[in-house]
C-alpha cells in the first residue's frame, strides 16, 4: 500500500466534477476507495448517484484520467460499485 500515492490520487480526483450535481466526486462521496501499490498501480472503487446513471461511463473515464495524471501512477483500474447504495448523506458538508 502506498498512502502518499493514494493521497495524491484523492487530491487529483477533486478536479472531477459530476456535471449534474456540480460538485467533485470526492465531495459527493462517490469514491468508495483508492488503493495504490508501491509500483504505482491504482485501483479505485466508485459509485454514481443512481444505478444506471447515463453519465457513469463519462465519470468513470474522467476519474481514470485524473488519477492517471497524478505523479507516480503507472496504471489505473476503476470499478463501479453500487453497494452500499449512494445517498445524499454521503455529500461532504461545505
Amino acid at each position: 500500500m502506498n498512502a502518499m500515492l493514494e493521497r495524491a490520487v484523492r487530491i487529483a480526483l477533486r478536479d472531477v466534477v459530476d456535471p449534474e450535481m456540480g460538485r467533485s466526486v470526492i465531495d459527493l462521496g462517490l469514491i468508495y476507495g483508492i488503493a495504490a501499490s508501491d509500483d504505482g498501480a491504482v485501483r479505485i472503487g466508485m459509485t454514481t448517484t443512481v444505478r444506471g446513471c447515463p453519465l457513469a461511463g463519462v465519470l468513470k473515464e474522467a476519474v481514470a484520467m485524473a488519477a492517471g495524471a497524478a505523479g507516480g501512477v503507472t496504471s489505473v483500474e476503476v470499478s463501479l460499485i453500487y453497494e452500499p447504495a449512494w445517498t445524499p448523506a454521503m455529500i461532504a458538508a461545505g
